[in-house]
């Protein structure tokens, strides 16, 4: 991958380049390198299988530019960019690019300024989040990463006196289709910005590496996940494929439920998968902007659970998506989304943050006079995000968040939330999780397709059989309706993305749970 010293100069000469045009009345120029590596997991016992296939690896880079130019209608402004070529002529062609598309708007106010400058030789103080280990690593660290999955799941297998019991023998477990598949995925970034308002390169570097594994007893119609999200080549152990085997096993003999309104306990997974699919798109501050954010107006208001919060620390030092600076150039910092159960920010980017301020309807559509809220709409969140995760040159900024913390006021241990349960359903893994109605109504449905139980007395009981049950409910119902929240909360990352949800097991009452029909289980 190309070295951090030859993003900065092409980034210093684009920039140089491009502000001596005459026509240009501002510019940003944004250049990454990234890389994607990817070994896949497809193991079974009963059919010939290579157990590690599929490694591969995705590389670019390139520079995206943004500018304002003046024309003879006025200041419009463009978004090109350039793939493979960081030299002045590709520089040159990117300019083109967003000359050829600039366009007109009315709410454009400028490119992003700083409140406070850069101090000279510094990255405010926070160290890049990358790990040399991990940047460095080859073909054979990343198949070797892909066996160390598959010899834990083998051995976890392997060791369960539960299916020894099943098989007889070791020699006949093999016919109890055993089955794993997955990914180690691990992602390397490097990135440089400059523009008019901040003339001094800025750099980053970031790495990340993530697993998901799910196991199966085909025989069994059983079901199992893990994962696992570091930073660091050391963060990494196998154990997400040790903990797919070991809730297969777990989840053998699993019951049916009827339809119901079941008092349940949310999974770290379940949990992550309905807040980013379903909540988080109703706190970014462009869709207050469009009015179809279901928050309208509820700035600083009850909108949860007083023991309910939710907060945005893209840069938290030592948690695996930190980082320090934006793709704006502007720095990081952590948004409160929800407080004590009151609505308290919003992600934002610089260019939606300026329209609210300059929109007349802003106070209607916060709930609160924008000029008085800075800190709530702050521009922290301005990235580029790119298909499998990493920072994409070719992509205009987007609010997005990078650690996305969920946590109670009060805190439960597991074993006290199976108290406050009784009797009910644990939901451990999810899918196809999607709003229904609009993001406005808050309806969402979703499939509990393993890692689940029965809970009776306050213990966890039977398993639930997979892809038996639907999820319908509404998830604005969801964070005002919850019993307790658990103090441990585990990093999870959905496949293709690199934004980490910490998130704890929730408890909640009357959630709304669909039987699917044993045909249509089958189909």
């Amino acid at each position: 991958m190309l070295p951090l010293s030859d993003l900065r100069r092409a980034v210093k000469n684009a920039l140089s380049f491009a502000s001596s045009q005459t026509d240009v009345e501002e510019v940003e120029v944004f250049a990454s390198a990234g890389a994607n590596l990817t070994v896949r997991l497809n193991y079974t016992s009963h059919i010939p299988s290579n157990g590690v296939e599929e490694p591969k690896s995705t590389e670019g880079y390139g520079l995206g530019i943004r500018a304002t130019f003046r024309t003879p209608e006025g200041i419009k402004t463009g978004f090109g960019s350039e793939p493979t070529d960081l030299s002045l002529e590709g520089a040159a062609r990117a300019l083109d690019k967003a000359r050829f598309g600039a366009v007109s708007d009315a709410e454009f106010v400028s490119l992003p300024k700083r409140e406070t400058p850069l101090r000279a030789n510094s990255k405010d103080d926070k160290p890049d989040n990358y790990d040399p280990a991990l940047m460095r690593i080859g073909g054979k660290g990343l198949v070797d990463a892909g066996w160390r999955m598959m010899d834990r799941a083998l051995d976890s297998f392997q060791s369960s006196e539960d299916l020894m019991g099943l098989a007889g023998s070791a020699d006949k477990m093999a016919e109890l289709g055993l089955i794993l598949g997955g990914d180690v995925v691990m992602i390397q970034d490097r990135m440089a910005i400059a523009s008019t308002h901040i003339p001094r390169v800025q750099t980053e570097q970031n790495t990340l590496i993530m697993s998901f594994a799910t196991a199966m007893i085909e025989s069994q119609a059983s079901k199992g996940s893990g994962w696992s999200v570091g930073s660091r080549l050391a963060d990494f152990s196998g154990e997400a494929a040790a903990e797919a085997a070991r809730n297969a096993v777990e989840s053998m003999g699993g019951q049916r439920i009827p339809t119901g309104s079941y008092r349940v306990i949310l999974g770290p997974q379940a949990v992550a998968e309905i807040l980013e699919w379903v909540l988080m798109p109703g706190l970014s501050l462009d869709m207050f902007i469009a009015g179809a954010s279901p928050f309208m107006g509820k700035l600083g208001q009850t909108v949860a659970s007083e023991d309910f919060n939710l907060y945005d620390d893209s840069g938290a030092p030592g948690l695996p998506s930190s980082k320090s600076i934006t793709d704006e150039g502007l720095p990081t910092g952590r948004t409160e989304l929800i407080r004590d159960g009151k609505l308290s920010g919003m992600l934002a980017d610089y260019y939606n943050y300026q329209r609210i301020l300059n929109d007349p309807q802003g106070r209607e559509k916060l709930g609160a006079a924008p000029k008085d809220s800075l800190c709530s709409i702050a521009p922290r969140n301005g990235f580029r995000p790119g298909n499998g995760g990493g920072r994409d040159f070719a992509s205009p900024p987007g609010a997005v968040a990078n650690n996305l913390v969920i946590e109670g006021g009060r805190g439960y241990s597991h074993e006290e939330l199976l108290g406050l349960v009784g009797n009910g359903v644990y939901i451990g893994r999810i899918w196809y999780t999607y709003p229904v109605n609009g993001i406005t109504s808050g309806d969402f449905s979703g499939t509990i397709i393993g890692d689940s139980y029965l809970i009776k007395d306050g213990r966890l009981a039977a398993p639930l059989k997979p892809n038996t049950v639907r999820m319908n409910d509404n998830v604005l119902r969801l964070i005002n309706n919850t019993l307790g929240i658990a103090t441990q909360r585990r990093g999870t990352v959905r496949w293709s993305s690199d934004q980490v949800t910490w998130a704890p097991e929730i408890a909640v009452d009357a959630f709304g749970l669909e039987e699917i029909s044993e045909y249509m289980e089958s189909v």
